[in-house]
């Protein structure tokens, strides 16, 4: 009786999407999102111009690592507050399909046709959150859909954007936890072995680029209060565009 007891708490609990208080925000971390996208797209161009023109230049690529797991949680936040989440996904896959040839353009100029289905970061958002929107409302299926597919093709990043997600997520209320969760995720990047110029050495010591983007966890897991007033549509727009810009440079030079 009580085995069958436990069980099905534990199937109600895996199969009913969560309910979050109407008079509460639905995240402690931080909810200063148009601030932290006006960061995360800066930190993005500076990356993007250090990976075409400055290629062996580490800092460009170093503050770079902040943008993408920025990305995740605001999507994260986005999950958790879009009034449609369709039209959420629809956004994210529109742009996606805009941006790839500006991405293979700005990239990968010189094999345009074979690098096609290198596909742009765009896409693996898409997945990413198409993945946390199965598992918010425990369909599951959609979840393992959307992870195997980001994780077996070429998609920028992999299946660490849905990472990300699990930890903002799932530590919504518990920022110390996520943020330590967050954190451990680069202590491998410690003490490698030298040789990538992209990588940090002092004093021997080497550290991994990807290092680098433990100090996205400062603007994720401590609120800031800027509020800044930028049309949605600014942030999907700056893609394309910023790529048609290095991919025009790059022809011209």
């Amino acid at each position: 009786m009580t085995a069958n007891l436990t069980l099905s708490r534990i199937r109600a609990a895996l199969t009913t999407p969560p309910v979050f208080p109407a008079d509460a925000p639905k995240l402690k971390t931080n909810l200063d999102t148009n601030f932290l996208k006006v960061i995360a797209i800066i930190a993005m161009l500076i990356d993007h111009i250090g990976g075409v023109f400055f290629p062996e230049v580490g800092w460009f690529r170093w503050i770079g690592r902040l943008a993408f797991p920025i990305f995740c949680y605001c999507m994260t936040v986005g999950l958790l507050y879009t009034r449609n989440i369709k039209k959420y996904l629809f956004r994210l896959g529109l742009f996606a399909v805009i941006s790839q040839p500006f991405y293979v353009l700005a990239f990968h100029p010189h094999d345009f046709v074979a690098e096609f289905t290198n596909w742009n970061i765009f896409f693996t958002l898409f997945l990413s959150l198409l993945a946390m929107y199965g598992l918010k409302e425990r369909k599951w299926w959609l979840f393992i859909a959307a992870f195997l597919v980001v994780s077996l093709w070429n998609f920028d990043y992999s299946a660490n954007g849905i990472i990300y997600m699990l930890i903002f997520y799932l530590c919504r209320n518990h920022p110390a936890v996520g943020a330590v969760l967050y954190c451990a995720q680069y202590i491998s990047c410690l003490g490698v072995l030298p040789g990538d110029p992209l990588n940090l050495t002092i004093g021997g010591f080497c550290i991994d680029w990807s290092f680098f983007a433990i100090f996205a966890a400062l603007l994720i897991f401590v609120p800031t209060h800027f509020e800044l007033k930028i049309p949605k549509w600014v942030f999907y727009a700056f893609y394309p565009a910023h790529l048609a810009v290095i991919a025009a440079v790059q022809f011209i030079l």
